[in-house]
């Protein structure tokens, strides 16, 4: 029981809990803003696109269609709105933290140091 215990109080096992919950809320976000361009879309062409009824060779695969289209629309959705603005970000920080780094005085050697400390000897002596 105790190793139970353990396994569900594991952090790994919290954070990937967390991240299905909040994928859960973010799909209905997307699907909502898809929403939205199919409604674009039908102000524009008359009506949303519905591939529901294409038989080829009597095989019903509009269905399929229109899944693959909508597939196609959320991941357009969440690769310019969650993905491109996520790699910009973490660039232009990748940027300043490297010329912070750059800024930084780089550490003295070994014989530097050993340099320093005999010339403050001397100067004792």
């Amino acid at each position: 029981m105790k190793g139970f215990k353990d396994f569900l109080m594991q952090g790994n096992l919290v954070e990937l809990a967390t991240a299905v919950i909040m994928a859960g809320a973010f799909g209905k976000v997307v699907e909502a803003f898809t929403k939205i361009i199919m409604d674009l879309i039908a102000m524009v062409a008359g009506s949303e696109p519905n591939f529901d009824a294409v038989n080829i060779a009597g095989l019903n695969v509009g269905v399929f269609i229109t899944a693959l289209v909508s597939f196609v629309m959320i991941a357009a959705v969440v690769y310019f709105l969650v993905i491109k603005p996520y790699q910009t970000i973490k660039e232009a920080a990748d940027a300043r933290l490297n010329a912070q780094k750059d800024e930084e005085a780089p550490a003295p050697t070994t014989d530097e140091l050993l340099a320093e400390i005999r010339d403050l000897l001397k100067t004792r002596a």
